[in-house]
């Protein structure tokens, strides 16, 4: 199949080539022109989601699901720098490239599952904020979700204001995040031989079903199919030349910049499981199901009050900074699969209005607790989407073709559809071990 012409027409509207990279100069400061979209992506992979399945995974299981962590992010490096690849090399995003190589049926189906998948982040983001707005305002949980809605309007002043000033609120939200948590897990004092042996596959992930549950949350509240497709587009708002020179130097910095990002995330995520494992575990709490109650016990046990401050303000962080990135993925895939134009409010407001129904249903009918199995259930959702988002990216990238020079060299191919199966052989566990309990 012949590529196509590239599509300028993306859906982070007004931004494409926004970003003047110079052709001169030193080194980093061309890398630091392309610095942004990494952490945009970055910033998804530490929702609220992920704090529910680490904080489960450490409560119960003590450091033995850290390595799923680190799994889950060099899986998350793999899948993002391919995605950067398919951007710079084409000039598509993952959605327009679906619609290019697939049948209307089949990029309308994958445009539907990638919308329940941007559905089941927004759903793990309103419940984080809602949980974080009772913790540190005393807000009601119904109010703080419903009190999510209004993010809308942050969301479309940021847009206006460029996609560089977005990058540096979302980085400073990355930072607010990094500091609570860093200092909550130098307050926790970890066994750091313990640590470091967590960080060591164990074949009872596979074969405890409970433990298997949770790690498959792990990996789908850290590799987020919606990420795929808004780093595609995203690394296009740099201007720099289109020519094969200029496509592998962007290639390269792009790379850089996902990578390092990513590796935050990684510090967050290990450093919350982590935290969970020293004060919870090691405590005998291993039936940790709540963030509230999270909250509750890590200042009597840390010996501090500021630790349940700054856990809070942190998940809040995380939840506002999510919403951010969410937005705009569910702009490039509606635009992507099916040319549907919307106003960036008008796409947010329906996309949380989805996710606020269940949430306030759970929140009023089943209290905290529903709302953290519900937070845990979405991150399963978002793994099981995952196939349909890595297999066509992978398939896209592969192809000479379209790629050009930029194709994936073999090995990088053989990684891809190794991570692929890991992650289909993973739901494949899931499905049998849900249908058969």
């Amino acid at each position: 199949m012949p590529p196509p012409a590239a599509d300028t027409t993306g859906t982070v509207d007004g931004m494409h080539a926004s970003v003047r990279v110079s052709e001169r100069g030193h080194w980093l400061r061309r890398f630091l022109a392309f610095a942004g979209p990494g952490y945009l992506v970055a910033i998804g992979y530490m929702d609220p989601g992920n704090w529910a399945t680490d904080l489960g995974g450490g409560s119960r299981y003590g450091y033995a699901l850290l390595w799923v962590v680190l799994l889950s992010n060099l899986l998350a490096m793999l899948l993002q720098t391919l995605s950067a690849r398919l951007g710079i090399a084409t000039g598509l995003d993952l959605a327009q490239a679906c619609r290019h190589r697939y049948s209307r049926p089949a990029a309308i189906a994958q445009w539907l599952m990638c919308e329940t998948a941007i559905c089941a982040t927004d759903l793990a983001e309103v419940i984080g904020s809602a949980i974080a707005l009772q913790l540190l305002f005393r807000i009601p949980l119904p109010w703080g979700v419903a009190l999510t809605a209004l993010d809308v309007l942050a969301v479309l002043w940021l847009q206006q204001r460029g996609m560089r000033y977005l990058e540096a609120v979302v980085v400073a939200l990355l930072g607010v995040i990094f500091v609570c948590i860093a200092i909550n897990l130098w307050l926790a004092q970890p066994e750091w031989s313990a640590v470091a042996a967590g960080l060591l596959p164990t074949a009872a992930t596979v074969t405890d079903p409970a433990m298997l549950y949770l790690a498959i949350g792990i990996i789908g509240a850290t590799v987020m199919p919606h990420n795929l497709y808004l780093h595609s587009a995203t690394v296009q708002t740099r201007r720099y030349q289109r020519t094969p020179s200029g496509r592998r130097n962007a290639l390269k910095y792009a790379s850089l910049d996902v990578v390092i990002a990513l590796l935050f995330a990684f510090l967050v995520n290990g450093a919350i499981l982590v935290t969970s494992a020293a004060v919870f575990h090691a405590h005998g709490h291993t039936a940790l199901a709540e963030l509230e109650q999270a909250y509750r016990l890590l200042a009597p046990l840390l010996g501090s009050s500021v630790a349940s401050l700054l856990f809070a303000l942190a998940l809040l962080a995380a939840g506002q900074s999510s919403t951010l990135t969410a937005t705009l993925a569910g702009q490039v895939v509606m635009e992507g699969y099916v040319r549907l134009k919307m106003r960036p409010w008008m796409r947010r407001l329906l996309t949380r209005l989805v996710a606020i129904v269940p949430a306030l249903f759970v929140t009023i009918h089943a209290g905290a607790g529903g709302t953290t199995k519900l937070l845990i259930l979405s991150q399963v959702v978002l793994s099981l989407q995952l196939p349909f988002a890595v297999i066509p990216l992978i398939r896209c990238t592969s192809d000479r073709n379209w790629m050009g020079e930029l194709v994936n060299p073999r090995w990088l191919t053989a990684a891809a559809w190794g991570a692929a199966a890991l992650l289909v052989a993973l739901n494949a566990l899931l499905l049998v071990g849900l249908l058969t309990a």
